[in-house]
């Protein structure tokens, strides 16, 4: 018996120091991404000389014009309503959009639905960037350049294929019966989407809706090549002023850059955990 206790101690004392391991390594992992965004913080305090002289110490003197002079400057008020226009839109419009289309391919058996589903899935390799060219010729044709359109409808394009795939998968999960009751009891197509698919899927949805929102608030160059207006210039661009080719006020522009980082920080924060239960269904269910 004694023989079997001190077994016993052993395996618990073995699964403890794998726990703080475990724990230690998450501890180092969780440091590591959260530097790079403390740095710039108190980087965006600093003055230029500051920087340079204590490039990863406190400030000597904690300077708040940089924010102030930053959203003069670059106008970052005007920027950043244009970003919060065409991400917002980008993201409504790439959600309901794979939401329907899921819907349909998950539910509904039709010809060349399999083939159907490669092409949205064959979006996932074609370089973004090099339709540029083409994409330019074309909305200049329709008269969509320096408008929220021409940002708005190649990041949809673009988003579509992976939220497509991972709604898809996340709908395929969800029993028919539920659904067939509700034919039963008289709703139609719309209304099993809106009453029933859509507030099923909502973990899946946050999570298209979140990486989405994330690419499309940092995109750079479909804005440098679209917008022309400095009145549509999205946050990306407005950041690329304080870079002249020549010099670099490395407080203004730390002070921009956290500004623009800052609406990214709210928004994981608020909605970390439909972020995860979505992740979670996605892994477990697709």
């Amino acid at each position: 018996m004694a023989s079997i206790s001190r077994g016993k101690q052993l395996d618990q004392w073995k699964q403890r120091i794998f726990e703080w391991m475990k724990n230690a390594v998450l501890l180092c992992f969780a440091l590591l991404m959260i530097y790079p965004l403390y740095w710039l913080f108190i980087s965006a305090f600093k003055t230029s000389e500051d920087f340079f002289s204590r490039p990863f110490r406190l400030p000597t003197e904690w300077i708040l014009d940089n924010f102030i002079q930053a959203w003069d400057v670059a106008n970052l008020g005007t920027a950043m309503i244009n970003s919060i226009i065409v991400t917002i839109g980008a993201t409504a419009l790439t959600v309901f959009v794979s939401a329907l289309t899921a819907y349909a391919i998950s539910r509904f058996e039709f010809r060349l639905k399999g083939p159907l589903m490669a092409f949205f899935l064959l979006g996932l390799l074609i370089p973004i960037h090099s339709t540029l060219v083409p994409l330019f010729i074309m909305m200049n044709k329709i008269g969509l350049l320096n408008t929220y359109w021409a940002l708005i409808l190649p990041y949809t394009a673009f988003e579509l294929p992976i939220g497509i795939f991972l709604t898809v998968a996340y709908m395929q999960s969800i029993p028919k019966d539920l659904e067939e009751s509700a034919y039963i009891d008289g709703s139609g197509y719309w209304g099993v989407f809106f009453r029933m698919m859509l507030p099923l899927s909502v973990p899946i949805l946050f999570t298209v809706a979140i990486l989405s929102f994330l690419r499309f608030w940092n995109e750079f160059v479909f804005a440098l090549v679209f917008i022309n207006d400095a009145q549509l210039k999205t946050l990306p661009l407005s950041l690329a002023i304080f870079s002249d080719g020549y010099t670099t006020n490395y407080g203004l522009t730390m002070g921009a850059m956290a500004i623009a980082v800052i609406p990214t920080i709210i928004m994981y924060v608020i909605f970390q955990e439909q972020i995860m239960k979505g992740m979670l269904a996605g892994a477990i269910k697709g």
